[in-house]
């Protein structure tokens, strides 16, 4: 039995799915704090072990497959580009880079409306993360057991719009016909947007997420 703690906020496409898998949902309110404290209630009444989403380096190991399959299936790569919130995907892959394919560059994506962890590049430590980005998936600030990693490993972070998110997101639903939520679209998003960077370069692209709300999503093309 699984007990997921998830805020209000969340998209109802993703308590779907949590619900079909089986789950039980515990919402609280869309901060930090309400879902430490929400958290600690569910492993005092039901005795469950605590499974961070992302501030868990056996998370980070299981994230870090996505890379190592990548670089498998493609060699010598210049540039492996994955989307930032806590920061788990972005620790694995940056693991797994600096394992399997040690000469290529990692780099970070991140909406600018929670560019938490380009701010925290830049000042040396952990920064808040605002709230104010479609890309709910990534609505989180980097944790201090991946902050490090990804200071060590993680070249560069791009923040890309909102407007280049939707932009992103719609041209992979088109031409790859591939279902994308916006945080996965982000990776995409910050390479369209630096075009000149990777011009002439082997740019390999995370993409992870594909909860999308379809009842909402043409409006969201038509903004």
């Amino acid at each position: 039995k699984s007990y997921i703690v998830m805020p209000t906020s969340t998209p109802l496409i993703k308590k779907k799915g949590v619900i079909a898998y089986g789950g039980e949902i515990f919402e609280c309110e869309p901060n930090i704090k309400a879902r430490e404290t929400m958290l600690a209630d569910v492993i005092k009444k039901t005795g469950a072990y605590e499974i961070h989403p992302f501030n868990n380096y056996e998370v980070m190991t299981g994230q870090a497959t996505a890379a190592k399959e990548l670089f498998e299936d493609v060699a010598n790569l210049d540039y492996i580009v994955a989307p930032v919130g806590g920061g788990g995907l972005l620790s694995g892959t940056a693991f797994a880079t600096n394992y399997f394919s040690p000469t290529t560059e990692v780099i970070a994506a991140e909406p600018a409306g929670s560019d938490d962890t380009y701010r925290s590049m830049k000042s040396g430590k952990i920064e808040q993360a605002q709230s104010q980005t479609i890309a709910d998936g990534l609505l989180t600030t980097v944790g201090e057991k991946t902050f490090p990693i990804i200071k060590e490993l993680v070249k560069d972070v791009i923040t890309v719009s909102e407007e280049e998110i939707i932009s992103a997101m719609r041209l992979i639903w088109e031409r790859m016909k591939i279902i994308v939520e916006p945080s996965a679209a982000v990776s995409f998003a910050s390479v369209l947007k630096s075009k000149e960077k990777f011009k002439g370069k082997r740019v390999g692209i995370i993409l992870s997420g594909g909860n999308v709300d379809l009842e909402k999503v043409g409006k969201l093309f038509a903004s």
